[in-house]
């Protein structure tokens, strides 16, 4: 039986052994084996879909993802709540911002002045279901699933082969860069709770080929990037010499061994080999090449230049940048985490909030003037926000009089460019910031939007490592974010 590529066969891994058994006739109608696996691979990024398409399907061409792991408070932040009792709005007033009706907390001056370019979603929420602690809420926000397995302490395995993918992974798959360029880079540190690291944040069942390129160094230092560097006892012509004979290698394999090994040096090796040679990476990760006065008006810390650095790859032709707030997830408060139980004003006021205000700004001003939210999407979030009672536990851990807990039931993120709509909000959350009033929005439905903006439909059936249909995503794209 002959099984034309195409159909409704959907499968990120690429052929299943059955195709490669249905494929043997195909060479009757003048379709070979290497053929197939193209057209195949074609056909996985482009599946048939009917999801409602044009406008705003397909807006973005990339994303910059500002995770703020470890779960910033809302309230004072993004949506403070001035008329609310003492315990509940805390320290800090709301003020105005460029926008007429919209306030933010006296914390985020500077980014009051960008309103009239964002949308804020004041209803992001979840019932936590186990996903009370950091880990496995930042696996649900970056994978689009929630996990399979979580303690009642609410943290996980280690990453594993199995896990479901990173979005940025899938994205890195299906619309990978038309430029010798790294389609999805993650930085300046992993996603981390306590000693688990890196949960969600890899390709999963998709394979290593699809992991970020994982810059883990601070930015607001010199960059190393040896790896994206020939060597000096290596040049130009001798690497393509290396090249041209990996491939003479390969062509005295059997046919269908040439083929699957074809198809993965396509993946792979000329992947590495454009990327060395091009030097567009290398050159993207060089912030020196920017003025002074750029540099400092993102502000000379790990996040602010690591926002720079998220801006420059984008030009240059990454699909997907992530930019992690440097902290360890439930670090300590008062040095560098969000994760404000055992002190919440002090280290918002002093620490935190000066950074997001000053890098946030500068990268949503940047890429305005430059024209980049024509066709990228910048989203900042947090895995949740923080409890509107004062020195409550709502999650297990001990909170002192001005801590706030975890609070997955309503929270703030910002999304901007690709389209969204510019100046205004999404979403309504109540007169304590507990819970949202209108609209309410999953992580999982952020997920799809991204996807969707991307051109890219949330709901296409996709194979898990046990070949086990699924959909990319469970969630919905928010369409009236869109203008």
């Amino acid at each position: 039986m002959l099984s034309i590529p195409g159909s409704n066969v959907h499968c990120c891994d690429g052929p299943t052994r059955r195709e490669f058994l249905r494929v043997g006739g195909a060479t009757l109608f003048g379709l070979s084996l290497p053929h197939f696996l193209s057209l195949k691979a074609l056909a996985s990024a482009n599946p048939a879909s009917g999801i409602q398409r044009g406008k705003p399907f397909g807006n973005a061409k990339s994303v910059i993802l500002l995770f703020l792991q470890g779960g910033p408070s809302h309230l004072d932040i993004w949506d403070p709540k001035p008329n609310a009792p003492s315990n509940i709005r805390g320290e800090f007033k709301p003020i105005k911002t460029k926008v007429d009706g919209i306030q933010v907390s006296e914390t985020m001056p500077l980014l009051a002045n960008q309103m009239d370019k964002i949308t804020l979603i004041r209803s992001l929420s979840y019932t936590p279901v186990g996903l009370f602690n950091h880990t496995a809420a930042i696996y649900q926000m970056m994978t689009g699933y929630p996990p399979d397995k979580v303690s009642p302490s609410g943290q996980l395995e280690p990453p594993s082969p199995r896990d479901f993918p990173h979005m940025g992974s899938h994205i890195a798959k299906m619309k990978p860069p038309k430029e010798a360029m790294l389609p999805f880079v993650e930085m300046p540190r992993p996603l981390q709770e306590s000693s688990v690291i890196g949960k969600g944040g890899a390709a999963g069942f998709l394979g290593k080929a699809y992991d970020p390129y994982r810059l883990y160094q601070d930015p607001n230092k010199t960059v190393k990037t040896e790896d994206l560097t020939l060597r000096a006892d290596v040049s130009p012509d001798r690497l393509k010499d290396r090249f041209n004979l990996l491939k003479g290698v390969n062509g005295s394999m059997p046919d269908l061994e040439k083929s699957v090994s074809s198809f993965a040096l396509n993946e792979y090796y000329e992947k590495a080999y454009d990327l060395v040679l091009s030097g567009k990476a290398r050159d993207a990760f060089n912030l020196e090449k920017e003025p002074a006065a750029m540099r400092d008006r993102y502000g000379h810390t790990t996040f602010g230049q690591g926002a720079l650095l998220a801006r420059r790859l984008i030009e240059a032709g990454t699909r997907f940048v992530q930019l992690n707030w440097p902290a360890v997830a439930n670090g300590n408060p008062e040095v560098d985490a969000w994760d404000t139980h055992a002190a919440n004003f002090g280290p918002l006021k002093n620490l935190h909030c000066p950074v997001l205000d000053k890098a946030l700004s500068a990268l949503i001003e940047d890429m305005d003037q430059r024209g980049l939210f024509e066709d990228t999407l910048l989203v900042a979030v947090g895995e949740f926000g923080r409890s509107p009672r004062l020195g409550v536990s709502t999650s297990g851990n001990s909170n002192a009089p001005d801590g706030r807990d975890h609070w997955p039931y309503c929270y703030t993120g910002v999304i901007a460019g690709a389209g969204v709509k510019r100046g205004t909000l999404y979403g309504k959350s109540d007169d304590t910031g507990s819970s949202p009033l209108e609209d309410p929005v999953h992580p999982t439905d952020l997920v799809a939007t991204i996807y969707y903006a991307l051109g890219i439909d949330p709901g296409m059936e996709i194979l898990n490592d046990l070949n086990q249909p699924r959909e990319l995503v469970k969630g919905n794209p928010l369409l009236k974010l869109f203008g």
